[in-house]
């Protein structure tokens, strides 16, 4: 049961980073441009959706899941401070406990690993 929920737990958890990193791919003008309105270069844009895309599939096969949670964990932290910081918003507010809360599951994966069902554990 607990190999089970792990899995299924991973693939929720990825396929929010997969579908980002492959939305930006498809708006990657306006994602650079809003990444810019923040302060942040658009040359990192690349990079960014590198650790969603691969990252996200790491984590869902289990392959190397605990350092791509890890490092996807630390993302969302930076993204929550500086895209999610205006708490006067509520939706902002919002969007900042949800990255949290991500964040706190990548690092139940980190701590946990992959579980049985996963490439690592082949």
């Amino acid at each position: 049961m607990n190999d089970m929920a792990s899995l299924i737990g991973r693939v929720l958890l990825a396929l929010l980073f997969i579908q980002a990193g492959i939305g930006k791919i498809s708006g990657y003008e306006g994602a650079g441009g809003y990444m810019q309105t923040f302060g942040i270069p658009a040359a990192l844009l690349p990079a960014v959706i590198a650790l969603e895309v691969v990252g996200g599939a790491m984590v869902m096969l289990g392959f190397f899941s605990r350092f791509a949670a890890l490092a996807l964990a630390l993302f969302t932290l930076a993204a929550a401070a500086i895209f999610h910081n205006m708490f006067a918003d509520q939706s902002q507010s919002i969007m900042f406990m949800k990255n949290v809360a991500v964040a706190g599951g990548l690092l139940m994966v980190f701590a946990q690993g992959p579980g049985r069902f996963s490439i690592n554990n082949r």
